[in-house]
């Protein structure tokens, strides 16, 4: 069981998630480390270190959902020191995503690192993901071997 203050931390993150997929990104920015090995590395694109990128990274994401809503969150692990912990969970959504008109079902397998600072959680690393399922070896090969 991790600490009430971690977990606090944990149901702000999935509050701020929730607004994420409306396309809000402020919430959680608010809850990210502004160190320099601070990381973001979402399905959008390569991960982004830095505070000011990781930043940039979180708003220009957001732009791709509207009207959206955190549907669960399932714990998969978690595990923390006094300093350090983390946790990896299949975060579910539905969303409008891109141009689309519709609400759509969003399954990510998410990595989020927790650094306690000055006295308070912050997060450090989120790397997210759609792979919820088993996949074939194929799956890993990118377009560009095609």
């Amino acid at each position: 069981m991790l600490e009430p203050e971690l977990e606090k931390l944990i149901e702000q993150d999935h509050g701020a998630l929730d607004a994420f997929v409306k396309g809000n990104p402020e919430p959680l920015k608010e809850l990210y480390s502004r160190r320099d090995d601070v990381i973001i590395a979402n399905p959008f694109g390569p991960p982004a270190k830095g505070w000011e990128l990781a930043a940039a990274t979180m708003e220009r994401a957001a732009t791709h959902y509207r009207d959206g809503e955190a549907t669960g969150f399932e714990r998969i692990s978690e595990y923390a020191t006094p300093e350090l912990g983390y946790i990896i969970e299949i975060e579910r959504f539905q969303s409008k995503v891109g141009g689309g008109d519709k609400l759509v079902p969003l399954d990510l397998r998410v990595t989020t690192i927790f650094r306690r600072e000055e006295g308070v959680w912050r997060i450090v690393l989120r790397h997210a993901d759609p792979i919820t399922s088993a996949r074939p070896p194929e799956s890993i090969i990118g377009a560009e071997n095609d």
